[in-house]
């Protein structure tokens, strides 16, 4: 299921880390079903299972997205991508959320794309800090007509583990919702998709932190591509679908490091523009 709408985009965080067993978290705050939280810029939701993008391997049902459809201008990396020039994009930032040194990041991604030749989308998450610092550039991915798609060319090295460490394009025109009016579509060769990808990163300082996942048009706005994730987990604490749009108002208790994220969407369009389709 996908939601959209007009404005701010918001996805849940629910947090306990280092409670006693005797401490307890409140159930989630829901908007018209959706958990408030996250920050959107541009266009985000929450998908099952969806043309080439299968259930992930995490185990979950639903798994979150950002897209470069109805995506907003300049969202990209700061002087990242070689020649040329991003366009318009979508990025989503958690909610800030605690962590011990040591405790092992882990989610799955797949990036989707209906670009190709030398129009090189690419998408990517970050760990910031709780005032939105770069703390660690997870991994990135980006469209090419040959090679591996993952991590992309001409872009920093990942600095999570990948499993595989390398994925190149399984090709095709991709049909996948959240790509819009490119679904289906493929602009010559590198389109396609990554298929799904689990990312470990070992956080190295206590602190507070925030996850963001973003995707961006290069060159043009035409042919979009996106990024699904799914698994977010600290020290294999699972985090599964989406939660109830009900959940019981009553307190929930809480173990230690235990982490609980939401996934919903207020998204902002703007209009596109660029190649036409062939």
């Amino acid at each position: 299921m996908n939601v959209k709408r007009k404005g701010l985009c918001v996805f849940a965080l629910v947090l306990a880390s280092g409670f006693s067993a005797g401490q307890a978290l409140a159930s989630p705050i829901f908007d018209d079903g959706i958990p408030v939280g996250w920050d959107c810029v541009g266009n985000c939701g929450t998908s099952g299972p969806d043309g080439v993008v299968t259930a992930p391997p995490t185990g979950g049902t639903q798994y979150g997205w950002v897209s470069t459809f109805e995506g907003e201008n300049n969202v990209a990396l700061d002087g990242i991508g070689g020649e040329g020039n991003p366009t318009n994009g979508s990025k989503l930032t958690s909610s800030t959320f605690s962590a011990e040194a040591g405790m092992e990041l882990s989610f799955a991604f797949n990036y989707i794309t209906s670009d190709g030749a030398g129009f090189a989308d690419y998408a990517w998450a970050r760990l910031l800090d709780a005032a939105n610092n770069e703390v660690a550039l997870l991994f990135t991915a980006r469209t090419t007509p040959e090679g591996s798609i993952v991590p992309g060319f001409e872009m920093p090295d990942p600095q999570a583990t990948l499993d595989p460490a390398e994925a190149t394009i399984i090709a095709g025109a991709p049909s996948w919702s959240p790509l819009g009016d490119s679904s289906g579509s493929c602009f010559d060769d590198g389109c396609g998709y990554s298929d799904w990808v689990m990312s470990y990163f070992d956080i190295a300082t206590t602190g507070e932190y925030k996850l963001e996942f973003g995707v961006t048009n290069w060159i043009d706005t035409a042919f979009d591509s996106g990024l699904a994730f799914d698994g977010l987990a600290l020290n294999g604490e699972f985090i599964g679908p989406q939660p109830d749009p009900k959940p019981d108002p009553s307190p929930v208790p809480a173990p230690a490091t235990l982490l609980l994220f939401g996934l919903g969407l207020i998204g902002l369009g703007v209009s596109r523009q660029g190649r036409s389709k062939a």
